[in-house]
């Protein structure tokens, strides 16, 4: 959402859907809203630490923030309490 082609973590970008599993609330080719929750791109941390994660992941939102979904498979960075995103951060089942 910053006019650029490049998404950080806890970044908010616009996305389309590429493909589905089972009958779920979004549908193919549908524009949807996400937050970046994992990036193979390392990010350093204040403390001197980087961070890094094996694959690409973001979570479906609406348009108030709350995440579409009601399980989140994988790690979640903790850089996502600072934007807010509490109810991503419940649903993960381990934050990194």
């Amino acid at each position: 959402m910053n006019k650029t082609r490049l998404a950080r973590l806890g970044d908010t970008i616009i996305a389309s859907v590429k493909e589905v599993v089972g009958r779920g609330k979004v549908k193919k080719g549908e524009v949807v809203y996400c937050v970046v929750v994992r990036a193979r791109m390392p990010r350093a941390r204040s403390d001197g630490s980087e961070v890094r994660f094996d694959d690409n992941a973001a979570v479906i939102i609406n348009k108030q923030g709350e995440p579409i979904g009601t399980r989140i498979m994988g790690p979640v960075c903790h850089e996502l309490r600072r934007r807010k995103m509490v109810k991503v951060l419940s649903l993960a089942e381990h934050v990194a």
